[in-house]
Order: structure tokens, then sequence, then C-alpha cells
């Protein structure tokens, strides 16, 4: 599985974002996709992640409820999340990850930056 993440720059305090991810390669075998994200001298955290295969379940980090809304789109194997109400304390590397058969696969990281 590829994963390829876009979307991220810079944006005002306040302003909203949308990140996407788009796989390929053995797509049929994703059971979740999904984004995390690291901050400068933090650790990874998650940000949010959707279930693939079946019933769309979602589940969000604690600092983004309400605010960040993953998506998908199945006919476009792509997996959006839509940040609104931007803070500087979301400036961080976003990774896009999807998980097969118990084993993760990561993107590669596109940079967020909230200014104040």
């Amino acid at each position: 599985v590829q994963l390829q993440a876009s979307g991220g720059g810079l944006v005002q305090a306040g302003g909203s974002l949308r990140l996407s991810c788009a796989a390929s390669g053995s797509i049929f075998s994703i059971n979740v996709m999904g984004w995390y994200r690291q901050a400068p001298g933090k650790e990874r955290e998650l940000v949010a992640s959707i279930t693939i295969t079946s019933g769309a379940r979602t589940n969000y980090g604690d600092s983004v409820k309400g605010r960040f809304t993953i998506s998908r789109d199945n006919a476009k194997n792509t997996v959006y999340l839509q940040m609104n109400n931007l803070n500087p304390e979301d400036t961080a590397v976003y990774y896009c990850y999807a998980v097969v058969r118990g084993i993760d696969y990561w993107g590669q990281g596109t940079l967020v930056t909230v200014s104040s």
C-alpha cells in the first residue's frame, strides 16, 4: 500500500485546511486509515481514524474533537481530514496511515503551520 498525503500549508489561527490521503496498491486489504501528527519536541499523537472495510466508524484525538472531521471516498481511495478552527497548537507534521492485516503503512508527512 502506498499513501500520498497532500493539503498542508500555512494558515492563520481560526482558519481551516483540508488534508487528503490517497491510497494505491493493495487497497482492498485496508482496514483503517487515518492521521497522526507530530509537533516539534512532542510524541506522535492520533488525530483521527476511520474504518474502511465497513461502517465508517470514526475515532478522534481529544484535542481535535469538535473541530476536525475525517471522511472517506472509497471510489477515489482517499481519506480526507477537514480541520476547522485551527490554533497554533495544531502546528505539526501530519502523517497519513493505513492498517492492512494488522500492519501499519505510512505516507510522507505534510506540514501544517498555524500562525497566531
